[in-house]
This record gives structure tokens, sequence and C-alpha cells, in this order.
């Protein structure tokens, strides 16, 4: 998806005026971005370009400032730009290490930096990024919004260090793997919201009220990934059907259909969890999946953190931009990709 549609498949769209004026501001980060890319090496601007390149929503700096217009504060568009492409640069950061770490050959159907340029280069163009993005930070100066970042970024490394200590657990608590989810996705999405409003100079209470919306929307936009990952078309998601249960990884449909199965089904599918599983049979796994509720299970969770997200938005005063938020919920839990 690119930043121009990003807002026209929300299911309840904004006003054109409104439209108008959040694509122009999400296109005015994706300009940044582009200049955030030069370096005078010449092998980082070529991994940042093919990061870029590949696409994404922009959901981040889109959260940023429409939480800075819905929380009924005042912010420069030079401001909240600047800020919307510091945090887009360490979502662009993770994401390079992490098809690092799951030795990932394709990213939205394209290739990844570190099978074009290999594993060495693309970690260090990533931590590039992330120094880039401390750079944006120390240029707006805000003292409090520096430490709140910093923070989510810390918890979110360890929420990805954690993820991979897991890794070949078959038998991972549902506590645990939700907690991963929170650590790498949540608190990140949460930071997003909070720095739009922070930056806005809003009130404790809105700046309370947008951070929770965004901690429940990103625990529904991971879980949705879980499902994703086994019910996905790999044509939209650009990516392997099952990668995570290929690689060992237990997410939340499979710790939903653990307590369905029989001790011989568990054998079965602990056998072939990280293991080079066929596709007949995982074809099989995932049909119980499906015929036994795990998958309903799970878009369940992710359809009752959309609503906790919803919930939050009746402290914010009435506007446009929070029926956006609204329809951004919307869109994380009808997404395929």
């Amino acid at each position: 998806m690119t930043v121009s549609t990003f807002f026209h498949v929300l299911k309840s769209r904004p006003p054109l005026r409104l439209l108008a004026q959040l694509s122009e501001l999400v296109g005015a980060v994706e300009a940044e971005l582009r200049l955030q890319m030069s370096s005078d090496v010449e092998l980082v601007e070529q991994i940042g370009a093919l990061t870029l390149g590949a696409g994404g929503k922009r959901l981040r700096p889109a959260l940023c400032a429409i939480s800075a217009a819905a929380s009924g504060g005042v912010v420069t568009k030079e401001r909240i730009v600047r800020l919307g492409a510091c945090l887009e640069l360490i979502h662009m950061a993770t994401l390079i290490h992490d098809d690092v770490i799951d030795g990932a050959a394709t990213r939205r159907g394209k290739p990844t930096a570190s099978i074009i340029f290999g594993n060495t280069s693309a970690i260090l163009t990533g931590d590039v990024l992330l120094a880039k993005a401390m750079k944006l930070l120390a240029e707006d100066g805000d003292l409090a919004i520096i430490r709140m970042v910093s923070a989510a970024v810390t918890e979110l490394a360890e929420g990805e260090v954690k993820e991979v200590a897991v890794r070949g657990d078959y038998l991972l608590p549902q506590e645990d793997h939700l907690k991963i989810l929170r650590m790498k996705t949540a608190a990140f999405t949460e930071c997003c919201c909070r720095v739009g409003a922070m930056a806005a100079g809003a009130g404790e209470a809105q700046i309370q009220a947008l951070g929770l919306y965004g901690h429940h929307l990103g625990m529904a936009f991971q879980i949705i990934d879980d499902i994703l990952d086994f019910r996905g078309d790999h044509a939209k998601t650009g990516k392997p059907l099952a990668t995570d249960f290929r690689e060992g990884q237990a997410t939340l449909p499979l710790i939903l259909l653990n307590d369905t199965l029989s001790q011989e089904e568990k054998v079965f599918v602990e056998e072939k969890f990280g293991n080079g599983v066929s596709d007949a049979d995982l074809a099989m796994i995932i049909r119980w999946m499906t015929e036994r509720k795990a998958i309903q299970k799970a878009f369940l969770m992710a359809e009752e953190e959309g609503a906790k997200a919803q919930g939050q938005l009746a402290a914010l005063p009435k506007s446009e931009e929070r029926d956006v938020l609204h329809s951004i919920i919307e869109f994380v839990l009808s997404r395929e990709s």
C-alpha cells in the first residue's frame, strides 16, 4: 500500500478536505524520509532507497499526525513531519533487522536488503537509520518526547530479543506471547500516538487516552498479523504462508489450537513445528485451526482490543480526526496485508 492510497482504503471515508490535508502531511513525511536516505556512503543510500521503495502504510507517522489533531492541540506542520519521519525511520530500521533475523527473502513481495546486499550491510544500515532517527529527535529538542521514544525503542528491542529467546518453544504460554506483542508492537504504536498529542500540547487526559488507544490498536494489529501468517494471501502479504510456524515461532492461532488437540495430534504438530513441515501437513494444521475455531478465537481477541481502542476515543473532543482514528481500527481489523 502506498502513502497516496492509505487514507482512501478506510471504510469510513474522511471528508475530502481532511483527506487532502492528511495525504499531504503523510506525503511530506515521505519526502522527509527520502531526504534522510541521503548519505556520503553509497551503500547506505542504496539500502535506504530499497527499503523506502518497498512502500508501506506509513501508519506510524499517520497516527502521530492524526493524534496531534484529534487531541485538540496545535502543532506546526514542520514539527509533526519531523517527528513522523523519526518514528518511521525507527520502524524501517526494525524491519531491516527483522529480515536478517528471520532470513526473509522478500518483504511486501520484493527482495529484502539482506538478500541483495548481505546481512552485515543490512544490519549496519539499519543502525544508521536508527541513528538518523535519534538525530531528528535531538533536533526537535523536547526532552519529554525524547525520553518517551527512547523508552519505547528500548521496550521494542527487548521484545524482539524475547521473541528470539522463545523461538522453538512449542508450548509457549499465551500470556508470554501477548507480552511479546505488547513489547515489540503495541508499546511503539502507543508511543506514536502519545508523541503527536504531546507535540500538540494536549492535556494529560487526552495524552493518556491516545496512548491507550495506540496500545490496543497495536495489539489488534499484531494479532491480525498472527492470523494472516496462516490465512493470508501470499500475493497480498508478500511473504510465504506460515513463516512463523516454519521457523518455530509459536503465535496465537497455534497456541489456541493446542488447547483442542489430542495427545497424538500434539505430538504430530510439535514434530512439524520449525522442522521442515510439508505443504500437505501444513494445510491440515491450518484446516484444524479453522475447524476448531482457533483462527476465530484469535480474531475475537483482536476485535476485543479494537473495542478497547474505540473506548478511549470518548475522552477526545468530537472531530473529523477522531472519526479517522475510529476508521483506522476498522482498517486494522479488516486488513489483508
